[in-house]
């Protein structure tokens, strides 16, 4: 093997893991945006009825 080759080799796999480093950082990101989302949609929700059985049947002989 020659001396260039190993430098190349040694600069490649330093590219790759500064790579993944940036995927896995933007992956955390993004996970975070939508954890975010999601508790902001959770609490957009209506609050639950005092009584359990109100809003739970449908009327289907009028």
């Amino acid at each position: 093997m020659d001396v260039n080759q190993i430098a190349s080799l040694a600069t490649s796999m330093a590219t790759a893991q500064t790579s993944d480093q940036v995927n896995i950082l933007m992956l955390k990101k993004a996970l975070n945006t939508q954890a975010a989302a999601v508790v902001g949609v959770l609490q957009a929700l209506p609050p639950v009825p005092a009584n359990p059985n109100i809003g739970r049947n449908v009327n289907t002989t009028a």
